[in-house]
């Protein structure tokens, strides 16, 4: 009978260490298996990051050559305004003139 208990506590002691080790085995698996998600997860983060930036500055290079379209046109807009007012300044000048003319004409008809 001694010997069974013995023998019964042999087998449980050794049962005992198997069961810890595999625990720990389990632990280091989890544990491994844990960084290598975290990499993945870290080199998605990194592969989303650069596609969305690219799709930003895709979008804002749009943007910036709506802006100077819309520049050029303004620009061309204030060049024919400036236009305008340098032929109606021509205009007014002459009419100047033609009036002065005239008014010295007047003036000689009229004995001044």
């Amino acid at each position: 009978m001694k010997k069974m208990l013995v023998a019964i506590a042999t087998v449980a002691s050794v049962m005992g260490a198997g069961v810890y080790s595999f625990a720990e085995d389990m632990s280091n698996m989890g544990h491994e298996m844990k960084g290598a998600m975290q990499a993945d997860a870290d080199a998605m983060k990194g592969e989303m990051t650069g596609q969305m930036k690219g799709q930003m500055n895709a979008g804002t290079d749009a943007v910036k050559g709506k802006s100077d379209a819309m520049k050029a046109k303004t620009d061309s807009m204030r060049a024919s305004k400036d236009a305008m007012k340098d032929d109606i300044r021509a205009k007014k000048d002459a009419m100047k003139g033609e009036m002065k003319a005239t008014k010295d004409s007047m003036k000689g008809v009229m004995g001044y």
